[in-house]
């Protein structure tokens, strides 16, 4: 119970997720619950939220694809509601399952990504970094809209890491990225390529940052495609 809203409200919007109300009432109740959750949440504050801990739960695993989403696309906005500690416990594994759906799913989480990694502490991110690689591979590979969109969130996300977890893991999404077949995706990539480069200069791994010029010179500066030596002049023009 709580004091925040009255309770017969609270009652009958908790009684949204109900299938049985979805069949024959409104079809596409669950989905304008799941919209609305957020507000509820934000309402009722932090220390309320186990009222709505099942229900978004419940929202979370619906069969609808479209509840999913909209879920997905307001993760970020509720871990900053709910803060790190309840992030951590409640919103980490419904995060986990967006990243393994549908496309139409995944990409509310990819757009945002960003913006949720970076409330989460440093160790429970790291563990993100081996999951990157997953969002180049797509339902449909003619969906390139989905690797722009990841080639933009990295440039944000690049700030998160460390210049060796940079260099480990990153540094093959974007070359993959740069080798795309869509010219979109590919400026994109170079414009992420070069802040790699900025990350490692500006921590002084200069190391680093010699390896993955080599590799660049080597990739495209030498490639037998006229695209790839293409790819390596605008490289050089971002830069």
């Amino acid at each position: 119970l709580q004091d925040i809203i009255p309770q017969p409200l609270l009652d009958q919007y908790l009684s949204m997720t109900d299938p049985a109300r979805a069949q024959t009432v409104d079809t596409e109740i669950a989905k304008h619950c799941a919209y609305s959750l957020p507000g509820v949440a934000l309402t009722l504050g932090r220390q309320n939220w186990h009222c709505l801990k099942d229900t978004y739960e419940t929202l979370a695993s619906d069969v609808q694809w479209k509840v999913r989403r909209t879920l997905a696309f307001s993760i970020h906005e509720l871990a900053v509601i709910l803060g790190d500690q309840l992030t951590d416990a409640d919103l980490v594994p419904v995060f986990n399952g967006f990243l393994k759906d549908l496309d139409e799913v995944r990409i509310g989480v990819l757009k945002h990504l960003y913006d949720f990694l970076k409330l989460l502490h440093a160790d429970k991110r790291r563990e993100y970094l081996y999951q990157f690689q997953e969002f180049v591979v797509t339902d449909n590979s003619r969906n390139w809209r989905f690797r722009y969109e990841l080639a933009e969130q990295l440039i944000l996300i690049l700030e998160l890491y460390n210049p060796n977890d940079v260099y480990d893991y990153l540094r093959h999404i974007a070359l993959t990225l740069c080798s795309d077949k869509v010219s979109e995706v590919r400026w994109i990539s170079f414009k992420l390529v070069v802040a790699i480069l900025q990350k490692f200069y500006t921590n002084n791994a200069n190391a680093l940052g010699l390896n993955f010029i080599n590799e660049l010179v080597v990739r495209f500066r030498h490639s037998s495609k006229w695209v790839g030596r293409q790819a390596f002049a605008f490289i050089c023009q971002v830069g």
